[in-house]
């Protein structure tokens, strides 16, 4: 499975080359570095960071007018997410964690704004970015946070508590949903963009987590954190708009990272089988974990092109709210399977720090978490049906 299925989409020179100086970087920079960003937890792996930036990939899908690559389409982004999960999952959601920041800065906001916080993402010495939406009550129900936005001579006063933010405390460059309006659920959500050492915001002590550890998540408070009116995305109440078509994007985008993860388990296993003996012939050779690792085979190929439909629709201009749903529901329980079946292949070696699919286990359920439980994906298709 080292090539993909590019007779469906031929890709362009520029397509290849970007997904061969990916998976070249999974393999030689992120991979040998995966188990000990796993153990090290909580700490941001800088080193690998720099080295992603100095070659272009974590600004490689920003517009070539703010000085990125220009790989502004979700099916490229598609192709590179997948190329640096198969090396670890958690570390290539953390190098392309930029795109997620530039997404409603791009959809909400104006020129000056996007020259302001966008060209310095594609500079030597990048910084990292986040993007603060989930609160302690409210994760997949975006419209039911309760951190406010007040108006004040100048610009807002915000108050109030967001949880589980990716890169908290790590970025320098934040952009933040909250209610200008309480009472009015998603029409009275806007967005704002501020910076770490703005005053009145406070971060908590990193999250022990899971899985995909090499991201940093901490809690952000706001109390009577002042942001200039300049830096509010858009008009008041537009923040949800802007947040939805940012999530269909990142749900896609991380249905192509839960197929990397599944591709490397199968990968690792099919190996695996191969050049282990069990009762005097090849485990691979074995009835059984001959029909898994098939099974293996056919997720990732449905998990990838499911994910491929919802980025060409995007990239078309149509609505794939509930492609991307579809995307990401049948590429994370994928990788939760696949990566629970290369465990089962190793056998009691799976279950051991020994070998990487432990790992690759414990950081495939993030999938079917973030940016929207299976359980809401599976609201949004529903919807559709109705």
């Amino acid at each position: 499975m080292t090539d993909l299925p590019a007779e469906l989409v031929p890709l362009t020179t520029e397509q290849r080359d970007i997904v061969e100086l990916s998976r070249a970087f999974a393999g030689a920079e992120i991979r040998p570095r995966a188990r000990d960003v796993d153990e090290a937890d909580t700490v941001t792996p800088w080193d690998l960071w720099r080295k992603a930036a100095d070659v272009g990939i974590t600004g490689f899908m920003l517009p070539e007018e703010y000085g990125g690559g220009g790989f502004t389409d979700v099916f490229t982004q598609c192709l590179v997410q997948e190329e640096l999960c198969v090396g670890d999952l958690g570390i290539g959601n953390l190098l392309c964690s930029n795109g997620f920041f530039a997404d409603p800065v791009l959809e909400l906001g104006s020129e000056q704004q996007k020259r302001e916080w966008l060209t310095p993402l594609a500079t030597a010495g990048t910084p990292m970015t986040a993007l603060a939406t989930t609160e302690p009550g409210a994760g997949s129900d975006a419209a039911s946070i309760t951190t406010t936005a007040r108006r004040v001579d100048g610009g807002y006063r915000l108050n109030g508590q967001k949880a589980w933010i990716s890169n908290a405390g790590e970025a320098e460059q934040y952009v933040v949903f909250a209610k200008t309006d309480p009472a009015a659920r998603s029409r009275g959500v806007t967005a704002f963009l501020f910076r770490k050492d703005t005053e009145g915001v406070a971060f908590g002590e990193p999250m022990r987590k899971m899985g995909q550890r090499a991201i940093v998540c901490r809690e952000i408070f706001f109390t009577d954190a002042f942001v200039p009116e300049e830096q509010r995305l858009g008009a008041e109440g537009r923040g949800f708009y802007g947040l939805m078509r940012t999530f269909d994007i990142s749900r896609t985008v991380l249905g192509a990272a839960a197929t990397g993860v599944a591709r490397a388990a199968y990968e690792y296993a099919a190996d695996y089988a191969r050049t282990r003996e069990q009762f005097g012939k090849p485990v691979i050779e074995h009835q059984a974990v001959a029909f898994r690792l098939a099974d293996m085979r056919t997720r990732i190929e449905q998990s990838r092109l499911m994910t491929w439909r919802a980025a060409k629709r995007i990239d078309a201009g149509l609505d794939a709210r509930t492609e991307a749903a579809m995307a990401k529901l049948t590429a994370s329980e994928s990788a939760a399977w696949c990566t629970w079946a290369a465990v089962q292949t190793l056998g009691g070696w799976g279950y051991s720090r020994e070998h990487p699919v432990e790992q690759w286990m414990r950081d495939a359920k993030l999938e079917e978490i973030e940016e929207g439980t299976s359980d809401i994906m599976r609201l949004i298709i529903s919807a559709g049906i109705r």
